[in-house]
């Protein structure tokens, strides 16, 4: 179903062997980084991250958390491409082949569901729910708690409204861009999110202020949680 898939990297540059660049990568890695350095401090195992895009985000991780094993996917075969010219490019050996899926299947990994893969440490997905159907991020929940390990986290990033509201006027802007070139897209409600989370045996544990009016928002098996709001961190 690749009529929701959007192509990053599109208007960057392009390299002979593939690879695409994209320009937000350069600007929002670092602030992301840090956040997964924190929750993922002292952890080992395999992430996959779902909707890798150019593939500059996992090949990042990749070369700092050496311990971590970093599974690619997308949908979009340009995005393929490029995840696979990048990952040739970094060398590292604890990034797996991109995987493909689509988000929109409840069981969006043949791996995990074969056994192949690990009960997964975490699942990362950024900038993919608002471009997409609302399918989509309930395909992304449903396959996050059924390939998780007890311990696992789902964590997302990009732009989020809150209590109803938008965070700045250039999300809100954003929004009404993204409706108008597709009715079913849009910036997501956090508590709309936590429902879908609570239905799926997930809940919402942290939210961490990014720059440009973004966020990351981190997702544990409900038993895991702690009970009260989930904790805000400014990064």
């Amino acid at each position: 179903m690749t009529e929701y898939v959007v192509e990053f990297g599109r208007d960057g540059r392009v390299e002979p062997d593939g690879r695409l660049d994209a320009p937000p990568f350069h600007r929002n890695h670092q602030a992301i980084r840090a956040v997964l350095q924190r929750v993922l401090a002292g952890k080992s195992g395999d992430v996959v991250e779902a909707g890798s895009g150019t593939g500059q985000h996992v090949v990042d991780f990749a070369r700092h958390f050496p311990g971590i094993v970093w599974w690619p996917s997308d949908l979009h075969d340009a995005h393929l491409k490029s995840i696979a010219a990048w990952r040739a490019h970094a060398g590292l050996a604890n990034i797996r082949p991109p995987l493909r899926i689509d988000l929109s299947d409840p069981a969006w990994c043949p791996e995990l569901r074969d056994g192949s893969v690990a009960p997964l440490l975490a699942v990362f997905c950024a900038n993919v729910i608002h471009i997409a159907p609302w399918r989509v991020a309930e395909g992304l929940f449903a396959g996050a708690a059924r390939y998780l390990r007890a311990d696992g986290q789902l964590l997302l990033y990009g732009p989020f409204k809150r209590d109803g509201r938008h965070t700045a006027l250039s999300n809100a802007v954003f929004d009404t861009s993204l409706r108008h070139r597709d009715p079913e897209w849009g910036v997501r409600e956090i508590q709309d999110l936590e429902k879908l989370a609570g239905h799926v045996g997930l809940a919402l544990t942290e939210v961490a202020e990014m720059p440009a009016n973004n966020l990351v928002l981190v997702f544990e098996r409900a038993e895991q949680a702690r009970p009260g709001s989930p904790s805000p961190v400014h990064m």
